[in-house]
């Protein structure tokens, strides 16, 4: 890991596991995706592995599914997931504190996410968050921008950033850290989320904050 830098500018946020703990509704549409096709899992926990990554990824990887099943897979978890499990879903503790001083101090503030864009500016607003962020970025309902590096490349772009040496990707798993090294930024994983030390540490996070509260260690 680096040694602790605080003159980063530009935060860029996961939504899942890092903004919100959004288990209860992911959770909930894998189920409801999975009983389409005849599996019934009773163990929600083994399900975490789906928070966070892009959902095509995870059903071919957990579920052993064609391309295709996983195109059918993920439009049934949206039947569930647009009407219902988008709420199932709350703030962490002590995050809108977080954001509201990183605006504060003046700092730039931008979601990166695997999500859906239209699905994760519904959350922002339903939760009144959108006023501490300058963008919101995720993937496209068709699957375009289906990486986490897209959607970082994406939101550098849109967002007119060239130096990313200002930048500080914030999320929870391995494909955060991935996803940020490959666009040329740096990455603070925190451990309150889904993805655990270790496989932050296997990814090459950059640093590691065990709380909400941590993040302002980089500021």
């Amino acid at each position: 890991m680096k040694n602790k830098n605080n003159n980063y500018d530009i935060f860029f946020f996961d939504l899942d596991g890092t903004l919100t703990d959004s288990s209860l509704g992911i959770t909930n549409s894998v189920i409801y995706a999975l009983k389409k096709f005849g599996i019934e899992a009773t163990d929600r926990r083994r399900l975490y592995s789906f928070i966070g990554p892009p959902l095509m990824d995870s059903f071919e990887k957990f579920c052993g599914f064609t391309k295709e099943q996983c195109k059918e897979a993920v439009g049934y978890y949206r039947e569930y997931y647009r009407d219902r499990g988008i709420f199932e879903n709350r703030v962490y503790d002590g995050m809108e504190d977080v954001l509201k001083e990183l605006k504060r101090r003046g700092k730039t503030l931008v979601v990166a996410t695997s999500k859906p864009e239209p699905f994760a500016r519904q959350i922002i607003e339903h939760f009144h968050l959108m006023q501490y962020f300058d963008y919101v970025a995720g993937m496209e309902m068709g699957g375009g921008r289906g990486t986490k590096e897209e959607v970082i490349r994406y939101a550098l772009y849109t967002c007119k950033i060239t130096d990313k040496s200002r930048v500080l990707m914030v999320g929870d798993r391995e494909h955060d850290v991935i996803g940020a090294h490959a666009s040329g930024i740096d990455c603070l994983g925190i451990l309150y989320g889904f993805g655990g030390r270790d496989e932050l540490l296997n990814a090459g996070a950059d640093y590691i904050a065990e709380t909400v509260e941590g993040i302002l260690d980089y500021v």
